[in-house]
């Protein structure tokens, strides 16, 4: 049977559609592929509560590994408690959601060619269909300047209680090095926690063992002890400058990109899953005969308004990668969580009002007054990097 709609990947952003699509409409005939040979075990989605709608938030908590009803944030010269809900999903509890909602995930897929119409594997075979996604991970554009987020993560069974009660955002007593540096923990039972060394670094090389290694340093410095049961990696671009009509001008044709490969993130975070919680709803609201024609049309009107909703979170990277030596990159981290909680549960959401982004620039200011207004203009830096 063709498929109605036919998703290349089956990550997080396919599989959200194809949640939403089967919700939202039963009948359809949704097909994901994948070249893996099943769910991977090296993905750890999470985000904040108040990012998702309240559909998504029940939706997606009883899947989540972990549910913390508050979290915390760590620097030099200041530490705080946050009362906001944080949630984290794996690869796993996904593809179960998924095919337990009637859509078909076929692993061990690789995909050779990808079209508008379908998909040629590797083995020959071709497979067609009314509407046509592509979600298969980042890659590079010409029309997005990022700097990148880089981490290791390893997670522990200790031999004794972790002590640690709710998620560590950002712990940025560390040294700091490759950049703006922080440990990033989840504690997904007394004695399994993740420990997650991150930088937001200029340059995109990740040195495994050496943040790995420093994962388990950051653990023996707590005093935890136990083997390492699971490890996950990623470089994750962060956007400083989007021409989000170009991209999609240059995606007017073939299989749909979503996800990453759409730059669908939260321009300073990297959080992925809400936007891609966002997209599904549009491709779900779809009407009549799926076709990739109507779902291009309907992701681009909603990538153009994302992306002018994100030109002050862009503004906010220049003046974190351009306007801040990377040492002291940190500082502007801590001066913004001593912002009020509602704002920075509209900052991690994508929301902020005007008053917000005043709020945040104003006052004794974070980088000086020539180093910021350099760091406005955005199209300048499309055309030095492309």
């Amino acid at each position: 049977m063709t498929p109605d709609i036919l998703l290349a990947g089956a990550g997080l952003a396919n599989g959200l559609i194809a949640l939403a699509l089967r919700a939202a409409r039963p009948d359809l005939q949704v097909l994901l592929l994948d070249r893996a040979a099943g769910p991977s075990d090296g993905h750890t989605w999470s985000c904040h509560d108040p990012d998702l709608s309240p559909e998504w938030l029940a939706r997606l908590r009883p899947l989540r590994r972990g549910n913390w009803s508050d979290q915390e944030v760590r620097f030099p010269k200041h530490a705080r408690r946050l009362r906001t809900g944080y949630g984290s999903l794996d690869g796993a509890a996904l593809a179960r959601a998924v095919m337990d909602a009637g859509a078909q995930i076929r692993w061990n897929s690789d995909i050779a060619a990808l079209d508008a119409q379908g998909a040629t594997l590797a083995c020959g075979t071709r497979i067609e269909a009314g509407a046509v996604l592509d979600g298969r991970g980042a890659q590079p554009s010409r029309h997005l300047t990022v700097g990148f987020q880089k981490f290791v993560g390893v997670e522990l069974e200790t031999d004794a209680p972790h002590g640690v009660p709710r998620p560590m955002i950002m712990d940025a007593t560390v040294t700091q090095e490759d950049g703006y540096r922080f440990i990033y923990l989840l504690p997904f039972s007394p004695t399994r926690i993740l420990i997650e060394d991150t930088r937001y670094s200029d340059g995109g090389d990740l040195d495994d063992d050496a943040l790995a290694a420093a994962s388990h340093d950051y653990a023996r410095a707590r005093g935890w002890t136990g083997p390492e049961v699971r490890r996950e990696r990623g470089i994750l671009p962060i956007a400083l400058a989007h021409d989000a009509a170009g991209f999609w001008d240059d995606h007017a044709t073939g299989a749909v990109p979503v996800g990453l490969r759409a730059g669908f993130f939260h321009p300073v975070t990297g959080y992925s899953l809400p936007y891609a919680a966002r997209v599904a709803d549009v491709v779900a609201a779809l009407p009549g005969t799926l076709t990739t024609a109507t779902a291009s049309s309907a992701i681009r009107d909603f990538a153009l308004a994302r992306a002018r909703q994100d030109r002050f979170l862009r503004l906010l990277n220049r003046m974190l990668f351009r306007g801040c030596a990377p040492e002291r990159r940190y500082t502007l981290l801590q001066r913004f969580y001593r912002m009020p909680e509602g704002l920075i549960e509209r900052f991690y959401a994508g929301r902020l009002t005007l008053a917000d982004q005043l709020r945040i620039v104003t006052g004794k200011p974070p980088i000086p007054i020539g180093t910021a207004i350099r760091c406005l203009p955005e199209r300048p830096l499309l055309k030095e990097d492309a």
